[in-house]
């Protein structure tokens, strides 16, 4: 029993950094988050002429359609006003795939919270609350290295980290698109540089405050048993 705790506990150490990033992923992927990215200063307006209405049009839809059931002809219908299509055959490849990916992503989540909540029930009841509470502190600061790792890498090349992660998670070159498509319009550079610092930012924000209130109370308990 002692080494199915020590497994647990490395588990939990393990699922924290997963739970806070892809926590904030998903609360980014939300029209809040695109409404004050567009209105943050200096956002790049689109020289193609898409107007901030339009693009909070358009980029609703997109957003809607990685979180729902819907298939690719959701997207594939979408026409300018002129009758063209919105999106190009690239595109909706591309955003299929994504779909697949955040679909997989969120499975991860859920199961991910449901284990920690699992096991810090067992933990409760069995008497090792406090291991749990220490393998969350642990985790908490896992995920500090691990995403000050990542935003020093966006500091000093953003380029280099944004293709290293399209060519883990994406097959081929669907992903790279003209400045004209309509992906590139509505979520240019900018927009995913400042979404992968933001998710750095907060989640290792989350970690650091996991990993000091969890830690801090597992030696307040620690102290009160040694008196």
């Amino acid at each position: 029993m002692k080494t199915i705790k020590k497994i647990a506990q490395s588990l939990i150490t393990i699922l924290v950094p997963i739970v806070l990033v892809l926590g904030v992923v998903r609360v980014l992927m939300t029209p809040l988050f695109v409404q004050i990215e567009y209105r943050s200063p200096n956002f790049p307006a689109d020289s193609y002429g898409f107007t901030l209405k339009d693009r909070l049009r358009w980029s609703k839809v997109a957003v809607k359609y990685l979180l729902n059931d819907a298939g690719i002809e959701y997207l594939g219908g979408l026409q300018f006003d002129d009758g063209s299509a919105l999106y190009n055959q690239r595109e909706l490849k591309h955003m299929l795939d994504v779909k697949i990916v955040v679909i997989a992503a969120m499975r991860v989540l859920h199961v991910s919270l449901a284990v920690m909540i699992l096991v810090g029930v067992w933990a409760y009841r069995g008497e090792w609350w406090w291991e749990y509470r220490k393998a969350l502190s642990r985790g908490g600061w896992l995920t500090v290295g691990l995403l000050l790792t990542l935003i020093v890498g966006i500091a000093l090349n953003f380029t280099t980290v944004f293709v290293a992660f399209h060519r883990v998670f994406f097959e081929g070159e669907t992903w790279i698109f003209l400045y004209s498509d309509t992906l590139i319009r509505l979520f240019p550079v900018r927009f995913w540089r400042d979404a992968f610092v933001l998710v750095g930012v907060l989640a290792l924000g989350g970690g650091a405050a996991i990993g000091y209130a969890c830690g801090r109370r597992a030696v307040s308990k620690n102290n009160e048993d040694i008196d």
